[in-house]
């Protein structure tokens, strides 16, 4: 007797449910233009394979997709970053701040995250703004990066240390609204 033909996801319904999440994620990642390749390439892949999903995670399955897509963007993610934290300047974005004080301010912030996460490794990075940016749990991050959950958790520990000591020496980041420190 042959097997009921099982029903394959429809990509439509995939993009509804994760298209706009999973552009934020890749636009925190790469800039919006590059952002909107990859997500469109993501569900062309998705749509191509839907056959491999079956009943499994969906989220998890997509965002393993557009990971391995930004991965091939990993030379001028790493370029761009390294060169905003020359700069300070997001050519893709406007003005932060109205003001001077607050402009220079954040593109001084702006300047340490982009160096800071320029300076991690690779799957750090990659933990760190799936669970920060994407806000998946540790579950789901394992999945989409096909890591042990040990792994997740030590790599977003090490990536929060090294985040914090670099923003720990920025008196931006140090001082509250009210004038004392945090």
């Amino acid at each position: 007797m042959a097997e009921p033909r099982r029903s394959l996801p429809d990509v439509a319904d995939l993009f509804d449910a994760h298209g706009a999440e999973l552009l934020r994620y890749c636009t925190g990642r790469v800039g919006p233009t590059v952002a909107e390749d990859v997500v469109a390439d993501t569900f062309l892949i998705a749509h191509q394979r839907r056959h491999r999903l079956a009943d499994g995670p969906a989220r998890a399955w997509l965002y393993g997709i557009a990971s391995n897509l930004l991965r091939r963007h990993r030379r001028s993610e790493t370029r761009a970053l390294r060169a905003l934290a020359r700069t300070g300047r997001d050519l893709d974005q406007t003005d932060i701040a109205d003001g001077a004080a607050a402009r220079a301010d954040a593109s001084a912030l702006t300047r340490r995250l982009a160096a800071v996460l320029a300076a991690l490794p690779a799957r750090q990075r990659d933990v760190l703004l799936l669970y920060a940016v994407a806000e998946l749990g540790y579950e789901e991050i394992a999945r989409t990066l096909d890591i042990p959950l040990g792994s997740v958790q030590s790599a977003l520990h090490r990536a929060r240390v090294k985040l914090r000591a670099a923003l720990a020496t920025d008196p931006a980041t140090t001082a509250s609204p009210d004038g004392g420190s945090r």
